[in-house]
């Protein structure tokens, strides 16, 4: 197996293969050295066909571009890292895409990170953005106490997505309290009066979308019985499967439940429907984040949706302008949100 080059720029050592050009691809793809550079660096639109030719020469040739050169003569990667708590979820892997997909159509390439919600992690990408081996960072903190952006510390670009917000970083977010309380509010208003929510944790998310079913249920003169809070440290849909089973097995079934993710609110539909309850004449079920699966659930999901598009490229318009600009004013956008009413709620009246 032929070894690919050294970096010393005249090949492995102890070989006379010398780095491949860009004019030996240009050769290799019959194509302008320029055209070469421009799928590169993505500083010109070119065909898909063109792109593959060049792409195939690329890799045949093993060519590897002066990345450290290139950052020398405008002072950027464009490579930007995008850090997400865990990308394996249904909601992370839509906003990954969405963000990929919109820098790519700006030139830049994403680096996506797995933060597990831990300060640690956080810090090493932020370390990195400061090295300037990223442009900038996108990140999606937990929990506001452990967060690695605190008040004090010297920030690269950065924006942060999500409920975790600290006035030194731009931030992205949707209301959480306020989607939450119009959900368990419309559960009120058809009838339900013994709701549980299902994902209390300590992480901020998880505390405002709680705030929100308690201000709902305040609204409507309604106690909520404290084994209606019912914790969920995994919000997935084994976390969901395993705590409303857990639930069951100790009470009596609620007429509702509010799942702080729409793959918890899944698990829950598979638990009840393990423990001979129907959806929705038993228990109806509500979510959060309108994921694509959710309007395949049995029954589709009632939940709340807001434009995850919209909200990556929000996000990544105000890391261009941080980049840009490190001193300007610090901005905070709200993406709007609205209540995807399916089969998975009915009226109890």
């Amino acid at each position: 197996m032929r070894k690919g080059p050294g970096t010393n720029g005249q090949g492995d050592a102890g070989s006379s293969r010398p780095r491949p050009t860009l004019r030996d691809v240009a050769l290799r793809a019959g194509v302008s050295a320029k055209t070469v550079s421009n799928v590169i660096n993505r500083t010109a639109p070119v065909s898909e066909e063109t792109r593959i030719r060049v792409d195939r020469a690329l890799v045949e040739l093993d060519y590897v571009p002066n990345l450290s050169a290139r950052g020398l003569r405008n002072g950027r990667s464009d490579l930007i890292a995008v850090a997400l708590p865990d990308i394996a979820s249904a909601y992370s892997a839509e906003m990954a895409h969405h963000f990929i997909t919109l820098a790519g159509e700006d030139g830049l390439g994403v680096q996506l990170e797995e933060t597990y919600g831990k300060a640690d992690r956080e810090i090493q990408l932020l370390s990195r953005a400061k090295a300037h081996l990223v442009d900038g960072l996108i990140l999606n903190p937990v929990r506001l106490e452990t967060s690695a952006v605190q008040r004090g510390i010297v920030l690269p670009p950065v924006v942060l997505i999500g409920e975790v917000h600290q006035p030194i970083a731009d931030h992205v977010w949707v209301d959480n309290v306020g989607a939450s309380r119009d959900l368990v509010t419309l559960l009120i208003n058809e009838g339900h009066r013994r709701i549980a929510a299902l994902g209390a944790t300590e992480a901020e998310s998880a505390r405002q979308r709680l705030q929100g079913f308690r201000e709902a249920h305040a609204a409507a003169g309604l106690s909520i019985p404290p084994e209606l809070e019912i914790p969920c440290v995994n919000w997935d849909g084994t976390g969901g499967h395993r705590s409303v089973t857990a639930f069951l097995a100790e009470h009596e079934p609620p007429d509702a439940i509010y799942c702080m993710t729409d793959s918890m609110a899944i698990g829950a539909i598979s638990a009840l429907t393990a423990a001979g309850l129907r959806v929705p004449d038993d228990v109806s079920i509500a979510g959060y984040d309108n994921v694509w699966e959710a309007r395949f659930a049995h029954p589709p999901l009632t939940t709340v949706d807001f434009d995850k598009r919209r909200l990556a490229r929000l996000a990544l318009e105000l890391l261009s302008a941080r980049i840009d600009d490190t001193a300007r004013p610090i901005q905070s956008v709200t993406v709007p949100y609205s209540i995807v009413r399916r089969a998975s709620i009915r009226s109890r009246h």
